[in-house]
This record gives structure tokens, sequence and C-alpha cells, in this order.
């Protein structure tokens, strides 16, 4: 039951690159293996634990860059930064320490022969809490977004900061400086902050996957093979989907596959993303947001909500590598519900948030299987 998979995932301090991490998966592979799923296995990979250990030397060195009065720094930092936020070129998770990451991947047959191929994804792993995640630092960000379609960017700040010390301006400087500086406080914070329950994010999309594959197993797809990907690291950087894309170079098909993915879907109601980041948005394709109106279609539900998220998941990282994709999440009046806070737990969860969510997941999947 999704209720029982989230309270026993809940009760794992699965913080990113730790042993609890590592737990996490065993416990989900052990629930594959009763489902019925094939191949099922583990994937380690070397990742920073937190997302703060590569971008806070961004922030040192736009704070250095105002003390040195360097522009040249400072746009080059600036640059670096949003290729490391967004997950296109994270170069400092290559030179920084890192710890030991794990996936979970397994397969279901199709029904017949395959033609297509699904691939449904939900990270496994929780963030940690912290002062930055307070509701009145993030409020801005969800302020009025269900009416806006945009929750705004977590990384606005700190770009403007860097922006503003490449002015070169005295004022630039000091106001970029100043919340730089600040930022690593924050930052800082968060990378020692205890690990949330994650309850909402995103226990609830890995319970639903784990449903999604029951039902696949018992009655598989016609024509469409099945890839169930849990990763590992998403909240500290999307590390555990850039690893299993790697390993996956050149075996998908763009033309017959899709990566669905499902995060935090106890917030109110179910919404996908017509892009990612914000003011540079990189965007879903306008054909995989229609076949989620015919999922919506299909289950008998409403067609869900669009949204503009200023922020990163895992399968953007699949749109970057050419791949059709799907992120399904949900949203109410207050965002995403306790984001990151310690009070993301299982008595905060929107069951029946969560039961239209995996209603509208499980109609994408047959509507994409044809059905």
């Amino acid at each position: 039951m999704t209720r029982t998979d989230i309270e026993a995932l809940c009760a794992i301090a699965r913080g990113s690159a730790t042993a609890g991490e590592r737990q996490s998966a065993e416990w989900i592979a052990g629930r594959l293996e009763r489902i019925g799923a094939h191949d099922v296995r583990l994937a380690s990979f070397r990742y920073q634990p937190s997302w703060a250990d590569r971008q806070l030397p961004h922030f040192a060195a736009g704070v250095l860059a105002a003390a040195l009065k360097s522009r040249t720094l400072a746009l080059g930092t600036l640059a670096s930064f949003a290729l490391e936020f967004s997950g296109r070129a994270q170069w400092l998770a290559r030179v920084m320490p890192a710890g030991e990451g794990t996936n979970v991947v397994a397969t279901l047959p199709a029904a017949g022969e395959p033609r297509r191929h699904l691939v449904l994804v939900a990270h496994h792993d929780a963030a940690r809490s912290g002062l930055m995640w307070h509701p009145a630092l993030v409020r801005h960000s969800f302020r009025h977004a269900l009416d806006r379609g945009r929750v705004d960017s977590f990384a606005l700040p700190p770009s403007l900061a860097l922006a503003a010390v490449a002015t070169g301006t005295r004022a630039g400087r000091a106001l970029g400086g100043a919340v730089l500086a600040l930022g690593s406080a924050l930052a800082a914070g968060a990378a020692r902050g205890a690990v949330v329950p994650g309850a909402n994010d995103n226990a609830t999309g890995v319970a639903a996957v784990l449903a999604l594959a029951g039902r696949f197993a018992a009655e598989p797809l016609p024509g469409t093979d099945v890839t169930l990907l849990f990763p590992g690291c998403e909240e500290a950087g999307m590390g555990g989907m850039a690893h299993w894309l790697a390993q996956n170079r050149g075996r998908l098909d763009p033309g017959a596959t899709l990566v669905l993915g499902l995060d935090t879907l106890a917030a109110g109601e179910p919404c996908v993303l017509t892009g990612e980041a914000l003011p540079h948005t990189v965007h879903y394709r306008a054909e995989d947001l229609a076949l989620a109106d015919l999922g919506a279609e299909r289950a008998g539900t409403e067609q869900p909500r669009r949204l503009r998220l200023g922020a990163w998941t895992d399968p953007i990282l699949a749109v970057y590598a050419g791949l059709p994709a799907i992120l399904m999440l949900s949203i109410g009046p207050e965002g995403f519900g306790p984001y990151h806070r310690l009070d993301d737990t299982p008595e905060r969860v929107d069951w029946r948030s969560v039961d239209s969510c995996l209603r509208l997941a499980e109609g994408i999947a047959r509507a994409f299987a044809g059905l």
C-alpha cells in the first residue's frame, strides 16, 4: 500500500550519499523483488552529500571578486554557477570530496514484442533542513504560484548578487558581496542540517512508482518495456540521474522512449512542468505535455495544471540528453507544503493528492503504451 510504503521510508534517515540512502535503496530493492520486478540491482556512484559542497565555492569566489574588484571573476563565477545549478556541467563534482550514492534499478518486460520504453523515475533520498528553508524565507518563491503558473527560482538571489558584483560599481560590489556572504551562511547551515523525513518529497513519488510497478507486473503494458529507476542524490544536485544517464548513453531510442518523473505528490493538485529554472527556462516538449493531457483523459481526471519551476529535477537531465520527458508533481496554496522541513511527515500528507497523482501517472503510462 502507498501509505505503508511512505511510512516505512520516512523511518529511514536517507540523506544523499549516506549510509541511510543505501539503507533506503536496499529497502526499495526488497519491495521490488516481492512485487516481481526483474533484474533488481543497486548501482553505486560517487557524489557530494549536499549541493552546498559545490555551491559554497561559487559564493566564496563571488565575495572574493567583490573584494578584488574583478568583473572577470564575477562573470566567470556566474556562468559556472548557472551550469552547476542546472546540472548541465558540474565540474566541481569531479574534484570535491564525495560520498557514495546509491541508485535502484529494475525492469518489467512488455506484453508481447517491445516497441516502446517507459522509464519511471522517483528519487529516494531526502533533503536536509536548515534556516534557509524557513517558511518566511521561501514564501516569496511560492507566493501566488498557482495563479502565476510558476515557482520562482531559489538560485535567483545568488545569481543577481553575482551579476551585481560584475557591474563593477561600488554599490554593486557591496550589495552583491553581502548577499553572497549571507547565502554562504545559509548554505553551510543547510549542509549540516538534519535529514528531513521527506514524506512528500519524495517518499510519495517512490511509493507511487512501487504501486505502478505492482500493477504493471500483474498486467504488463503491451509492447512497452518499463524501467523502474529510483535515483539517489537528487537533493544534492541530481547525481544519481546523471550517473544512470551516463551509463545508458546511446541505449535509449528518443523516438520510442518516455521518461516519467514523479516527485512531491502530496501538496495539493497534480501538475506537470512546462519548464525548469528562471529566468532562462529549459522547456519540456509540447507533444509530451499533450501526452499528459491524454493520460488524464484515460484516467478520467482533469487535465493537469501547468507549472514552471525555478529549480531543477531529475527528468530535466533526460531532456538535455534528447529524451522525451514529463515531470509530474503537486502544488497547493502553500506551494510544496512543508518543503525541506522536519515536519514533512506522513501526518502532513494529503492522501487525496497522492491518489490523484497516482491515477494521472497510470493514465500517462497507459496512454504512452497505446491503451
